[in-house]
């Protein structure tokens, strides 16, 4: 399906909010996210804080920009996959275009530290982690013709959105996604080697699946 082509007038909203955020985590890398205030964010953008509250929630929305737009990712990467592709498949491929740019950034690690170090931003980021995989797990239900809540689509969602975490001290983060993605599409096995133990069936609602159904 072809998107509408976006107008002058979004295109500056767009701007303006990137120019904010821009602005916001750039001081908050250099002085720290409590030393920050909106005041200083607005002066940096050369914006008003009123422009500021027009785009951003508060601090801790500023430092987590992309959030709006997650949410919808997520749903598009299940809703409209290719044809004839699983539902894992599409989060995997989902996962490898939107975190792979994400972590070879170079300014990951500071960002990392910025969070990890400040209560608000990881209490934060744990709510709308939260949010995500109810938001997930919910697209995959319905593509799956199940009630919203079912466990192995929320073990799913919760497992899929748990791989750049997961991965991010690897060397190669490429072949750890498609990993992780393995054992989710297979079934565990012990390291080492083919065993004795086989991937843990579930009942999923009308017949039994490997974790997680897709």
């Amino acid at each position: 399906m072809t998107e509408p082509p976006i107008g002058r007038r979004e295109r500056k909203k767009a701007a303006t909010r990137q120019a904010i955020a821009d602005a916001a985590l750039r001081l908050f890398l250099e002085r720290g996210y409590d030393a920050v205030s909106i005041r200083d964010i607005a002066e940096a953008a050369d914006v008003s804080t009123t422009t500021v509250f027009k785009h951003f929630t508060g601090k801790e929305a500023l430092v987590f920009d992309q959030e709006e737009s997650m949410d919808a990712q997520l749903v598009a990467a299940v809703r409209r996959r290719d044809a004839g592709q699983s539902v894992l498949d599409a989060l995997r491929q989902h996962v490898l275009d939107t975190w792979l740019p994400i972590a070879a950034h170079p300014q990951r690690e500071e960002f990392n530290h910025l969070v990890d170090s400040t209560p608000a931003l990881r209490a934060y980021a744990e709510r709308m982690w939260i949010r995500h995989t109810d938001t997930l797990g919910a697209a995959v239900a319905d593509e799956l013709g199940v009630e919203h809540g079912n466990l192995a689509c929320a073990t799913l969602a919760r497992f899929a959105l748990e791989v750049p975490g997961l991965v991010q001290g690897q060397r190669d983060h490429r072949a750890a996604i498609e990993e992780v993605f393995d054992i989710l599409a297979n079934g565990w096995q012990p390291p080492g080697g083919p065993t004795a133990v086989q991937p843990v069936a579930v009942r999923a609602p009308g017949r039994a699946r490997t974790v997680p159904p897709v």
